[in-house]
């Protein structure tokens, strides 16, 4: 049975609106908010937190599970929700996923002071695209849990888990164990070096790249050359596009070691 709301005052959309604004609200309710149908049908497949469905009059929904809440508004309030210029109709609610313990095994993506949004999305769709399932990230990298960074994932946080951590204290217990790749703008020929299947691989800040505490847990550095190597080029790679390059290259030259 679904519900209807046509106040703006309702205790549910407020809360709704300050699970989508506030991340220290978010931790604190152990819930977030997310907007649009094309993420909606991706956490109704694949994400077992979903509880509550707010959705504008006349859209439809996917098959959701049973005891899930579908709460009706009408466009106005809707549009009083969504953060969106353009709402796409629906906002549901999520339990936040248990906290996991910041484990590090072959293959790992470690994320050093992402701050953009878009980049983060972007980066946890290359690691479901590659069979990455978890993905560490330094405790400040932006949120992923905040709603611009869960549009630009496209639904991949259902089935990539990301572990906040002190990344420098993190890597320092591998001692040597294991490989740790990191890119920067000079070091070894992504396509040339050595790659181990064994190793983790870390992608730095924006603007500043790897900090020099995590840098310093870097056993192998490199650099994705422009091509042809020493002609005139853009400074440097989006992290995202960065990131993409090295998982892929990274996989490909150790696939027959998994």
């Amino acid at each position: 049975m679904e519900e209807r709301i046509t106040s703006r005052r309702n205790p549910l959309l407020a809360h709704t609106k300050k699970l989508l604004t506030s991340r220290s609200y978010r931790e604190k309710m152990g819930e977030f908010a997310a907007d649009g149908v094309k993420l909606l049908a991706e956490a109704a497949r694949w994400y077992p937190g979903l509880t509550t469905v707010i959705a504008e009059d006349g859209i439809e929904l996917c098959k959701l599970p049973e005891q899930t809440r579908v709460v009706r508004v009408p466009k106005d309030v809707m549009q009083s929700i969504s953060l969106m210029d353009a709402p796409q109709g629906a906002i549901f609610l999520c339990r936040l996923p248990e906290a996991a313990p910041a484990a590090l095994v072959p293959g790992t993506l470690l994320l050093d002071g992402i701050q953009d949004p878009g980049n983060l999305g972007t980066i946890l769709r290359v690691a479901d695209w590659f069979g990455i399932h978890t993905v560490l990230a330094s405790d400040d990298t932006v949120d992923v849990f905040s709603p611009k960074v869960l549009q630009a994932t496209m639904g991949a946080l259902a089935r990539v888990k990301v572990v906040y951590c002190p990344l420098s204290a993190t890597l320092s217990v591998l001692a040597n164990t294991m490989p740790v790749y990191g890119t920067f703008l000079d070091g070894d020929n992504i396509y040339q070096a050595q790659l181990s299947a064994a190793g983790v691989i870390v992608m730095g800040n924006e603007g500043n790249g790897i900090s020099p505490e995590v840098a310093a847990a870097v056993t192998r550095r490199l650099r994705i050359p422009s091509f042809p190597e020493g002609a005139p080029a853009v400074e440097s790679l989006n992290v995202g596009t960065a990131a993409a390059v090295t998982v892929a290259e990274f996989r490909r030259r150790t696939a027959a070691e998994m």
